[in-house]
This record gives C-alpha cells, structure tokens and sequence, in this order.
C-alpha cells in the first residue's frame, strides 16, 4: 500500500517550475532512488513529499496510517551542522519532540535504541559540531529514526563523505530497510550505488524523467548515459 501518492503533482522553486506533473507512488518497505542533474527538481521533490511546500498543481497524499509529521527526514549535509551548539544527545532526541514538547520515559528509551543502533552511544555527551561527519551523519539518522516507525527520506546522505565512511553508511540504511522494513526514498548522485540498492530508481531530468526497476534503468537511454561510470551531475 501506497505511503505517499503524488497525482500530477507539480512543484516550483523560486517561482519556476521544475518538477511537473508527476505520478509516483512510494510503497510500503520498498527502496526508491531518486537520481538525476543537478536542478532537475530532486531535492524540491523531497520538500513536497515532506509537506514542506505544497504542489502548484495536482496533489500529494499520505496513506496506510503515515502522518506527514511521521517521517524520518536527514536532509543534505552544510557547514551550519559545524557551528551547532549542541550535544549528540541533544541533537537526536530532537527527533523525538515532533510527537510532544517533553521527553518521556519511551522517547528516552528509543532514543537510546537508535544511538545504540548507530553506534553513537558512547559519544552521546559529545559536542556535535566536534564529531567527524561520518559520526555526525549517525547522529542525524538516529534522529531521523526517532521521528518514525516506517518513512526515511534522506536527501545526498553521504555527500562529502570518504569512500570506507560513504560504504558503512550505504549498508547501515540497507540494513534498517531490510531488517527494521522501514521504506528508504533516498536522492543520490551515485548512480551505480542507487542501482545496487534500490528496487525502484526515479531518473528526473529536464523534460524527461525516467521511473522503474534498476533493470529496466541499466536498459534504459537515461541508464547507458548516467551509470557505468559516466559522470553523475
């Protein structure tokens, strides 16, 4: 059953069009990529499936149970998140307060699972603009965690990442897709990883968007050109 539904749904960034009449519908614990150029509309997408911005036209809609403020968002990496006063502990169980304006007992205690779940349990009291970004990306996807029980959208989750770092992070949301059946949508610019992963892959392109199996992608004119190791704009 479908979480989110886009129905011709268009979206605009600073008064343009760039996402257009859309049909898309993200299904219950599957893996969905969303490649493409860049200013093809990939992370305004994610802003209008988050709710962030309403569509221009047509419409979005959440289904089987998910509420927008249920979904776990890990938005692209900034040097904002360097200068960040907090501590880890802090900044992961502000993914908790979505559902009240006090930390209970259960929202320590998920917390606490999804640190443990990230390996960040012993730097809980650190200064989170002091971790590498490796570690600074775990934190955020153990809060992100803490906002839902079904829907990740992570938009560029391993952008300036070293290789060995960018792998683990690859196989820790694998693994919360496989074993916790969370539904991932995640935008990537790698190409070759996004068709290692994911079941489904969304091309969006500048008049052409492309959305099927990684199969039918690799077969596809936007597949030839973007993987095998073409350049990933």
């Amino acid at each position: 059953m479908a979480l989110i539904t886009c129905e011709k749904a268009a979206f605009a960034y600073e008064g343009r069009v760039v996402v257009d009449a859309l049909d898309l519908a993200v299904e219950r614990g599957e893996y969905l990529c969303i490649v493409g150029e860049n200013g093809s509309g990939k992370s305004t997408l994610v802003k209008g499936l988050l709710g962030l911005i309403q569509p221009v036209s047509g419409r979005v809609s959440y289904g089987d149970g998910l509420r927008r403020t249920e979904i776990g968002y890990l938005p692209q990496r900034t040097d904002v998140q360097n200068d960040f006063p907090a501590s880890v502990w802090e900044v992961v169980t502000s993914g908790c307060r979505g559902r009240g304006p006090f930390l209970t007992r259960a929202m320590r205690q998920t917390a606490l699972e999804n640190m443990a779940l990230m390996d960040i349990t012993d730097i809980r009291d650190q200064s989170f603009m002091r971790l590498s970004g490796g570690q600074q990306q775990r934190a955020l996807l153990a809060r992100a965690l803490c906002a839902t029980r079904s829907l990740l959208l992570l938009d560029e989750p391993v952008a300036g990442l070293d290789p060995v770092v960018t792998r683990e992070l690859y196989e820790v949301i694998a693994m919360l897709h496989r074993k916790r059946g969370l539904t991932v949508v995640m935008i990537s610019h790698d190409v070759d990883a996004a068709l290692g992963y994911a079941d489904r892959i969304l091309h969006m392109a500048h008049g052409v968007t492309f959305l099927g199996t990684p199969e039918a992608y690799r077969a596809s004119p936007l597949g030839r050109a973007f993987s095998g190791g073409e350049a990933h704009a």
